[in-house]
């Protein structure tokens, strides 16, 4: 009843964009079950995402997908990168999903999935999380050149 209630207190713009958010986490999570993550990551780079996100519009993405995770059984944070990086991309906004591990040398091997807005971090986390892991890998939208895969920064140092 509390999410109801919730509910009904949202705009119609609100209620359309957690929605869209949704079905995108549900297609997600799909796809990454039955191993798809590469169709995912092929469907962002044909979007044409080339400007940073406005503050408004970033906030409004990483609002509707967590709550759409909310939802979603299973939605981790691979699916909720991607998810994020999808709908910023369909609004022509680059984002990256970074992965990382943890730097302790004893902590089990257990990949993070960021979504970074420049050097903003969306989702996945604090600063503080962000920095016990160490990036290893990015993904980024509308580059067909190179697979969409890229070392991430501080690998190549």
């Amino acid at each position: 009843m509390r999410g109801l209630s919730r509910l009904r207190r949202l705009s119609l713009r609100q209620l359309c964009v957690l929605a869209l958010a949704w079905i995108t986490v549900a297609r997600v999570r799909v796809a990454l079950w039955r191993q798809q993550a590469d169709a995912v990551r092929t469907g962002i780079a044909l979007l044409d995402a080339a400007q940073p996100a406005p503050l408004g519009d970033l906030r409004e993405v990483v609002w509707s997908v967590r709550a759409a995770a909310r939802l979603m059984p299973g939605a981790t944070c691979l699916t909720q990168a991607l998810s994020g990086q999808y709908l910023l991309a369909r609004r022509g906004y680059v984002s990256t999903v970074r992965l990382s591990l943890p730097r302790a040398e004893r902590s089990k091997l257990k990949p993070h999935a960021w979504l970074m807005a420049g050097e903003t971090i969306a989702l996945g986390g604090s600063s503080a999380t962000y920095a016990a892991h160490r990036p290893f890998l990015d993904y980024l939208p509308g580059d067909r050149r190179s697979g969409l895969i890229h070392r991430a920064p501080e690998v190549l140092q």
